[in-house]
């Protein structure tokens, strides 16, 4: 088995999985680990319990003050989280790229202050592999909801999303889709390179260690170690490791590797959810719908409550009855029978509100991971108020009953955030690691504030600029594995 590359990338999913197609169709010698499954579309099923079993890194939690806890959802296989999100495909709001100069002083190749702009011409490139397309096809549940949130004053439009004609609105995006219409990286930037004979992917190989060397002028990475599905441990080579194990994972990589920096694992930005569930008397069969199909945008601005609100909702019937919760707390006996028997009654909202980056990851003495949120007034204030509107849109739509869930965490981001200040900032503009030559980062986990939408997209365009400027570099240089 090969053991020297051109670059080792770390995770498959927005940002590992477009750096390591990118670089295999640019000609470079690409090795890609994913600690995931793979898993091809014939495959997928709406097979809730197994999906979550199979798809998923096992649910985490971080406690919160009030002695409730924030859940933390994402993606285990090959595709990472695009294999099992609704796809929805959303620029930043340049509000919220304005905050990152502020985070961290980071600039652009100017020397100016990092802008919107910056990202257009990725973003765009993103959108035309992917095929971005507005989703119209609204079902009866989406216009229910909406006449409440024109009650209130508001509205909701189409969104954009990564998905193609073949999506038939099975509703089973967090199941992997079954036709292909979901456009997950698996099945593009990945599948396209594979048969190039460019890219080497290796599933169920957990990195351990990022391996480094000194040189004269320097640190610089060397290779990881990683153990493979039979526990057997290997070590390869390359000059350049793209670690993009998601913004949970990729700051205790970097800290069980030996790497220290102040901005290591903080910072971390929750995006925090809640989903609001209201019972209406008509059948809305929500989860027989092409989920998050409209958004409200009226909030987004932080001057404007901080908040983006989605419609209908992600309707999985295990996820629902096992969340469940009103004022009393979660449902639990007689009345939680009777709120999943009439399942197929209900139309949702999803709730996603602007935070300031107070959570933290770190290793505990004993090298277990440990999460810890500190939400500040401004934060639950906001969060307050994006379940409020959700809860009067629904009532105002005609729901007899509303319930909602605890707080949720699907969009992390921060850990390892980019920026021109070391001190404030784990990479530098393009992703490298300060300090550390051949080591760069490509996932949420660069991002220095939280964006106010569906991260994927900017996750996507941030890693086709750092592809774009590593394959300049690396194909300049002869491969050490020629």
């Amino acid at each position: 088995m090969k053991n020297d590359f051109d670059v080792i990338v770390i995770g498959s999913g927005a940002g590992g999985g477009v750096v390591a197609g990118e670089l295999a169709q640019s000609g470079c010698d690409v090795l890609l680990l994913e600690t995931g499954r793979h898993f091809t579309t014939e495959s997928f099923k709406r097979f809730e319990a197994k999906a979550s079993h199979d798809l998923f890194w096992p649910m985490r939690f971080a406690p919160l003050p009030d002695g409730d806890v924030v859940a933390f959802l994402s993606g285990r296989c090959v595709g990472g989280t695009t294999t099992v999100n609704t796809k929805v495909a959303l620029r930043a709001h340049e509000q919220d790229v304005a905050k990152w100069h502020a985070a961290t002083g980071l600039t652009n190749d100017e020397g100016k202050a990092f802008a919107l702009t910056d990202l257009e011409p990725y973003y765009r490139r993103v959108e035309d592999l992917l095929g971005v397309r507005e989703r119209s096809d609204w079902e009866k549940c989406v216009y229910t909801v909406r006449k409440g949130f024109r009650a209130l004053g508001a509205d909701l439009e189409p969104v954009l999303s990564y998905t193609s004609n073949e999506c038939q609105s099975y509703g089973s995006c967090l199941q992997g889709c079954p036709t292909g219409g979901g456009k997950s990286t698996a099945i593009t930037y990945i599948a396209r390179a594979l048969p190039l004979g460019q890219l080497d992917l290796r599933t169920q190989a957990t990195v351990e260690r990022i391996v480094f060397e000194d040189t004269a002028s320097g640190r610089r990475a060397a290779g990881v170690e990683y153990v493979d599905a039979s526990g057997t441990r290997h070590v390869v080579k390359a000059r350049t490791v793209v670690a993009a194990a998601g913004a949970l994972n990729t700051p205790q990589m970097l800290m069980r590797s030996g790497l220290r920096s102040p901005a290591l694992g903080r910072h971390i930005g929750l995006h925090p959810a809640r989903l609001a569930y209201g019972l209406f008397d008509e059948i809305q069969d929500s989860h027989r719908v092409y989920p998050i199909s409209a958004h409200c945008m009226k909030f987004q601005r932080d001057e404007d409550g901080g908040f983006v609100l989605e419609a209908s909702t992600v309707m999985d019937p295990i996820a629902f009855a096992t969340t469940v919760r009103d004022e009393s707390g979660p449902l639990w006996g007689q009345r939680l029978v009777d709120a999943v028997r009439a399942y197929r009654r209900y139309a949702g909202v999803l709730a996603m509100v602007n935070d300031e980056n107070n959570a933290s990851v770190g290793i505990d003495a004993q090298g277990a991971e440990r999460i810890e949120v500190n939400l500040n007034a401004r934060e639950r204030q906001r969060i307050d108020a994006a379940l409020n509107f959700s809860r009067n849109a629904l009532r105002a739509a005609g729901a007899r009953k509303v319930y909602w869930t605890g707080l949720i965490s699907t969009h992390t981001q921060g850990g390892c955030r980019m920026g021109d200040d070391p001190a404030r900032s784990v990479v530098d503009r393009h992703g490298q690691v300060h300090g550390v030559a051949g080591l760069y980062v490509a996932d949420a986990s660069l991002i220095p504030r939280t964006v106010s939408v569906n991260p994927s997209l900017t996750v996507m365009a941030l890693a086709t600029r750092l592809a774009e400027r590593l394959a300049m570099e690396l194909t300049e240089e002869p491969s050490p594995a020629a």
